[in-house]
């Protein structure tokens, strides 16, 4: 039988948890032996870290009644035997809401007022400031109290039709998106800007973020959930309803916000479902006559979106639900529901994992790598000695006394090396600075800035993208000549220590250089998501000066995320050069130390030499063994999971 998403991700979880426990026993034994360096423990400390805290996001995308949350909670939540996301009839998810767990955070429903739109802050910067937040603890183990407290995602205030558009969602404009007013004369929307649920979910516990977002209107009002969150996501799900098809609100959502024109890449990471094919189901047609028209509107359905067939998959939410709580496996068949979640679990999970592995296999080798070049250090040495040993056989006591003076002498021309080296250490912080300073928060800040006053030019922002344009323009030529300096760099590292190496008989070798053409590629996709966003639908709200701003500081939000991870990739390689030469530096004056011990041995016992000889032969095969427990660790790291080796994907993620 096919592995559901949840059996799938629960594999996922155990080989997430297994890998950062051997790695933790890698760490533990590189120190051990005093394999350890500032640059291999730092590698370490980022892949564990990646491991534990590596999110899959899942974004459900629908208009208003398409039953979104109730296919969340088939999916992830018949387990508590009922509803827990909200599900009536009617508007039910009023505001972007999230799904997640940390372990640090009770479980809890947090709010954010939707009254945070009138001040400045970017949304993730309201995330630092708990307080701003309305919170209600959640009781995990209660699944009435749970269901009741999410209850409040649904909530609304009635506002003035200023209050409205002040926080954006009246614009006089475009009449037919604004609300109705009531009876009152007053207009209803969403009470909260954001909700976080923090539960621990075996899913969302092995990290699983499930988003759930509300209709077209609330959408297009909130640019950061646009232009960060759902680009963002591994998978979106975009939910239509079955008997209704595409309609013009359902293709504004799909054009304007989920696939861009001029990317057909992304069209990888969606899956449509065309849900509540059971209001198809009729006592009066043959179960022929209604799977032919279920046929015939998933057929309609991929050619109005411009989607393979296979990526369109008709279910019946409810129906899944009834029949997972009532466990009764031909309802579930033919709500059609598994064949969602095997989509999911293969394409998500299935992409996941293959970007995962392929970024552990090259760390754990570069690991590997780092960990046998100091042990052939110390078996070079050892070579070293043990040559310089065996010639002082039969010799007397002045030859080895001459043997003395000549170490004492190396040890003295190799101490007085270090000004050269400090030379060149110098010349290459100079220039890493000047890399620094392209990738740092003051030239992002500047960017922004520029942006922010070409955006503020009065009248309908026709040109925007002209003025987006630009701004990454200049981002992708400080990017290119941050490459062009840190190629520089490596430039000079490989011919520095092609000279020590053949001064000073050390195995030096200048690290991979930093990759930086793939941040240029994510600029290209923050570009595409903000170029997606300002067509001519939101030419309107772009002549809203605070609308304006806070679609910079959704944008600067993004940036900076990308901009902190091409820096921490600079930095682990400055860092992997300079452990890599204090290695050797360190154990070439262990060396220096071990071959006077040496000496000194010889000189005060006849006895001595032999002994020695015997020492190092015996610390050869130490090193041996060392070097094929660390490619066996090293192997054990890199193995991929039996359970994980047979799933075809079914559907990429970004």
């Amino acid at each position: 039988m096919a592995t559901s998403f949840n059996e799938q991700f629960d594999q996922h979880g155990v080989w997430r948890r297994e890998f950062a426990l051997r790695l933790k026993l890698l760490a533990e034994w590189l120190k051990d032996h005093e394999l350890l360096d500032s640059a291999v423990e730092e590698r370490l400390k980022r892949l564990e870290g990646q491991m534990r805290s590596d999110k899959v996001m899942v974004a459900f995308v629908a208009e208003f009644s398409r039953g979104k949350s109730e296919l969340i909670n088939a999916i992830f939540f018949a387990g508590y035997k009922r509803r827990i996301m909200p599900a009536s009839a009617g508007r039910t998810t009023m505001c972007p809401t999230e799904l997640g767990y940390d372990a640090e955070v009770p479980p809890c429903l947090r709010l954010l007022p939707i009254e945070t739109r009138l001040q400045p802050q970017p949304l993730m910067e309201w995330r630092m400031v708990p307080e701003k937040w309305t919170r209600l603890d959640l009781d995990v183990n209660d699944p009435s109290q749970l269901a009741q407290a999410i209850e409040k995602v649904s909530e609304v205030r009635r506002v003035t039709q200023e209050e409205a558009k002040a926080l954006g969602f009246w614009h006089d404009d475009v009449p037919e998106d604004n609300p109705m007013p009531g009876s009152d004369g007053l207009y209803e929307v969403p009470k909260w800007r954001h909700a976080l649920i923090n539960i621990a979910h075996p899913l969302l516990k092995q990290g699983l973020v499930i988003l759930d977002t509300p209709g077209l209107n609330a959408i297009g009002a909130e640019p950061e959930l646009t232009v960060n969150l759902i680009p963002q996501a591994h998978a979106v799900v975009f939910i239509l309803a079955a008997d209704t098809g595409v309609t013009k609100s359902d293709l504004a959502i799909w054009k304007e916000h989920l696939i861009a024109e001029d990317n057909e890449s992304n069209v990888d990471s969606r899956l449509v479902v065309l849900n509540k094919i059971d209001t198809m189901w009729d006592s009066l047609s043959t179960p022929q006559q209604v799977q032919s028209q279920i046929d015939r509107q998933r057929s309609t359905t991929a050619e109005i979106l411009q989607l393979p067939q296979d990526r369109v998959i008709p279910v019946s939410a409810q129906k899944g639900l009834v029949a997972k709580v009532n466990s009764d496996a031909q309802l579930l068949e033919q709500s059609r529901l598994p064949v969602l979640e095997q989509a999911l679990a293969n394409g998500v999970l299935g992409q996941r994992q293959g970007i995962l592995r392929t970024a552990v296999a090259q760390s754990i080798s570069e690991l590997r790598t780092e960990g046998a070049r100091v042990i052939n250090i110390r078996r070079r040495d050892l070579a070293e000695q043990m040559v310089e040993l065996k010639g002082l056989r039969g010799k007397n006591m002045s030859v080895i006394k001459h043997m003395r003076a000549r170490i004492e002498q190396e040890q003295g021309d190799f101490d007085a090396s270090g000004a050269k080296i400090h030379a060149v250490r110098s010349v290459h912080l100079k220039l890493l600075r000047e890399v620094f300073t392209l990738l740092g928060t003051s030239t992002l800040k500047a960017e922004m800035g520029e942006l922010t006053s070409a955006l503020r030019q009065p009248g309908i922002k026709l040109g925007v993208k002209k003025a987006y344009a630009e701004t990454f323009t200049r981002l992708r030529a400080g990017l290119n000549q941050a490459q062009k300096t840190s190629a520089e760099i490596q430039s000079m590292l490989t011919g520095t220590f092609r000279q020590l190496n053949a001064e000073y008989g050390f195995s030096l070798q200048a690290p991979r250089e930093p990759d930086l053409a793939r941040y240029e590629r994510d600029l290209d996709l923050v570009e595409r998501s903000h170029n997606q966003y300002l067509g001519v639908g939101n030419a309107l709200r772009l002549a809203q000066p605070e609308f304006a701003d806070r679609l910079v500081r959704a944008l600067a939000t993004r940036l900076r995320v990308v901009y902190e991870s091409a820096l921490g990739e600079v930095e682990l390689w400055n860092k992997s050069a300079a452990a890599q030469l204090d290695a050797q530096l360190r154990e070439r004056r262990r060396n220096f130390g071990r071959r006077l011990e040496a000496i000194e041995r010889i000189q005060q016992a006849a006895s001595g030499l032999d002994d020695r000889i015997a020492e190092i032969e015996t610390q050869e095969k130490a090193l041996d063994e060392l070097d094929a427990k660390l490619g066996e660790l090293t192997a054990h790291l890199t193995q991929v999971p039996a359970a994980q080796t047979n799933d075809e994907p079914a559907l990429k993620t970004a």
